[in-house]
């Protein structure tokens, strides 16, 4: 840097440098003189921009080392000082490094001291744009979610202008009955059925709107053959001070509920006129019942209770319920009506027990009893059977009125229940029989209803289950395989088979870049064994933690052997059962195979579905955030069969989504599965994720997918899983036929 100027002998000269470096301490961006990749003279602000203690800090420093990265700072020289050396000013808007490491975005104006010479440097100024960058990304990702609920919403919205359509969704047009686009444009009258009524719903609607409040009614209107259809209509203004600007219209077919209620009331007429006439014929009859009811009642009461009722709810105990019920199944059996029986049992009641003693209890099952009674028939039997069981007798009930009722208890079991000060929450499992089809008799009926009920306990509680035929063999196959499983490690009947993935390249190839690994159970007895059938099984059991641990240690040692034997790198993804998601030692567990095998954390890639990162979103988060630590990759598994949170999902820190071959299936022939693909791999790409479209097994799949911009496939068009052995080979044979048709290597 050259001396500063004698200014002694200049005032003016003096005044102006002390005006300059006014303005650059007190400038709101960063200025900066550079000569030669070194910071020779900064001003205050580009010190703060890029964390320095002060411009002197600032001074003599490589302006290299304020880029994300040495090949950056190169890139940006390459592109802006053709520009500077023609006189020119240069602008980017570029990735910074702060000193403490963290990257920020911002926008960089520079210019040539001296075109003639670019050695005498170059003057910059920053401006830290960061801040911008972020809402500019969040507006964009809310824009593209706005899009996506109006594409995909199943009632029909229309945007007016002066009563005129800017635009609606498709399901606006096809309750009307348009073709897409025909209503761009159009007066709201096409809609109604005369021109008096377009008129009077305008007078009636844009006062409301006005005046800034919401506008609803049901509409009697016409589709644009003439049908009448009737709709629930909400509208709100967008503006309400300035109508100019339009309005939003919500618009849902009610006709079917409209009819429904117009036969409500001509039934309802009917029946008052039935029970009218009927009323008269019975009352004196009733009255003469009811004393000789009463009479009876008063002397077998007592009897009655202590032989047959329980005695601390006041239910029928099992000996009046086996009457009850042998009785309603004969009425049932002689006029062939249905009859269902349901076995409810509460979930770890025990522990109620154990933890506020069985005073507790008892007060809990006495409140569940009465509701239970509450929610049934005069001609239902509710009893209790001891402990926490109780049995219902429900005649003239086929499967939709039991699954009905079954439902409704769910509700009301599950409602806290208020014990000696303490409010408390249980669950329900109920077991459901149908008459004839389970049993002829009660003691069958039973049999089949607790073995229901245990299934529902089995498939994780708080539910209801019908008996199937097929319960008792499943649940006889259940409990062999478990059995088996609790061997098939040490007696080796366990092996791994391997998918490709490929990458789809620019110019229509396809390459090899991994594989995923799939368990395999050949039993000695059985045969194969399908995964769906015995990873929810070792799953329940706690087995899926072993076997678990032993898939991704043989996976790692293949992807070690394929290595060995020349193969092209690849990275190898594994499946996580939710189990093993949640277990606490997982990071620890990944590390310590990684680490026993020999094998970079990059190469390989854990897959979790999208119900198991959701079970518990600040979990998997944690879980995540470490894995991704210690350089493991992450993806979503089954993408789009879940109930992924476009909040949660920008947390996640995963690379990848594996788009469920459920929607690849019918890509060339359902447009709902093709434009939730392409939803998915807009999103993907919003988020700067990579997508894996599973199942791809036709050329038309493969096609649209490369279209809408998907990377990465594994499918049947390619290959089935293969064993160790075979993938080799597949995967060599690839590389060696590279040009050849995609049919050779299918297997």
């Amino acid at each position: 840097m050259s001396p500063a100027p004698d200014t002694r002998d200049n005032p003016a000269l003096s005044q102006a440098l002390r005006e300059l470096d006014v303005i650059l301490a007190n400038a709101g961006v960063g200025v900066v003189f550079v000569k030669a990749r070194t910071l020779v003279r900064c001003n205050q602000r580009y010190a703060e921009i890029y964390g320095f203690a002060s411009p002197e800090a600032a001074t003599g420093r490589s302006s290299v080392e304020l880029y994300e990265s040495e090949d950056e700072a190169r890139s940006l020289g390459r592109r802006a000082y053709p520009l500077l050396a023609t006189g020119e000013t240069f602008r980017s808007e570029q990735l910074m490094r702060r000193q403490n490491g963290e990257l920020f975005w911002a926008h960089l104006t520079g210019r040539l001291i001296n075109p003639d010479d670019p050695a005498d440097g170059s003057i910059w100024i920053v401006d830290d744009i960061h801040e911008r960058k972020l809402a500019d990304a969040a507006l964009a990702d809310l824009h593209a979610e706005q899009q996506l609920i109006f594409d995909h919403a199943m009632v029909g919205i229309v945007y007016l202008r002066g009563r005129r359509v800017t635009r609606c969704n498709h399901a606006f047009e096809q309750l009307f009955g348009y073709a897409p686009g025909e209503l761009d444009g159009q007066l709201s009258r096409a809609w109604y059925l005369s021109d008096e009524e377009w008129k009077a719903a305008g007078d009636l609607c844009y006062a409301p709107l006005a005046r800034g409040e919401s506008f609803h009614a049901e509409m009697l209107l016409g589709r644009k053959d003439g049908t009448p259809v009737w709709c629930e209509v909400r509208s709100k203004a967008i503006d309400r001070s300035d109508l100019s600007r339009g309005s939003i219209w919500i618009t849902q077919d009610i006709t079917a509920r409209k009819q429904a209620e117009q036969e409500l009331v001509q039934a309802k007429a009917q029946l008052e006129a039935l029970v009218a006439q009927r009323t008269e014929q019975l009352s004196q009859t009733v009255a003469a019942l009811q004393l000789k009811i009463a009479e009876q009642q008063a002397a077998e009461a007592r009897a009655e209770r202590l032989a047959l009722f329980d005695g601390l709810t006041g239910l029928p105990n099992r000996h009046l319920l086996a009457d009850r019920a042998t009785q309603a199944i004969d009425i049932a059996r002689r006029s062939d009506e249905p009859l269902a029986v349901l076995f409810l049992d509460l979930d770890h009641f025990k522990n109620v027990n154990d933890s506020l003693g069985h005073r507790v209890g008892d007060s809990l099952l006495t409140q569940l009893a009465a509701r239970l009674r509450g929610a049934v028939r005069e001609q239902d039997t509710v009893a209790r059977m001891g402990g926490d069981e109780f049995v219902l007798v429900l005649p003239l009930t086929d499967i939709a009125g039991a699954a009905h009722l079954a439902t409704k208890l769910m509700a009301l079991a599950s409602a806290p229940f208020q014990v000696e000060g303490q409010e408390l929450t249980v669950t329900p499992s109920m077991g459901i029989a149908m008459f004839p089809t389970d049993g002829d008799d009660f003691d069958a009926l039973c049999k089949c209803a607790d073995a229901a009920m245990y299934r529902a306990k089995r498939d994780g509680r708080n539910a209801y289950r019908f008996f199937t035929s097929e319960m008792q063999a499943q649940s006889a196959r259940a409990l062999q395989l478990e059995n088996g499983l609790r061997r098939a490690l040490e007696r080796r009947q366990l092996s791994l088979h391997y998918q490709p993935q490929f990458a789809l390249d620019d110019d229509g190839q396809s390459r090899v870049v991994g594989a995923e690994a799939l368990l395999r159970w050949h039993h000695p007895e059985l045969g194969w064994v399908s995964p769906a059938e015995f990873i929810p099984i070792a799953e329940s059991s706690g087995l899926i933690l072993p076997i678990g641990e032993w898939v991704l240690r043989e996976a790692l040692l293949q992807l070690r052997r394929w290595d060995a034997a020349g193969l092209p790198a690849l990275t190898m993804a594994v499946n996580l059962s939710a189990v093993q998601f949640r277990h606490d030692d997982l990071p620890e567990l990944v590390s310590r195979v990684l680490d026993a095998v020999g094998m970079p954390a990059e190469r390989l890639e854990l897959e979790l579905t999208e119900g198991a990162a959701m079970d518990d979103p600040a979990m998997a988060i944690a879980v995540m955030n470490e894995l991704h630590a210690r350089g493991v990759g992450l993806s979503i598994d089954d993408f789009g069969t879940g109930h992924s949170s476009l909040s949660y999902l920008k947390r996640f820190r995963v690379g990848k989504l594996k788009i469920d071959q459920s929607f690849v299936r019918d890509l060339t022939d359902d447009a709902e599965d093709r434009a939730i693909v392409d939803a998915v791999i807009r999103m993907a790409g919003a988020l700067g994720l990579q997508t894996l479209a599973e199942g791809v097994e036709t050329e038309g799949q493969l096609a649209f997918l490369r279209r809408q911009g998907c990377r990465a496939v594994q499918g049947f068009l390619f290959s089935r899983p293969l064993p160790a052995e075979a993938f080799a080979e597949f995967v060599v044979a690839r590389a060696s036929a590279a040009d050849a048709p995609l049919s050779v290597f299918a297997i």
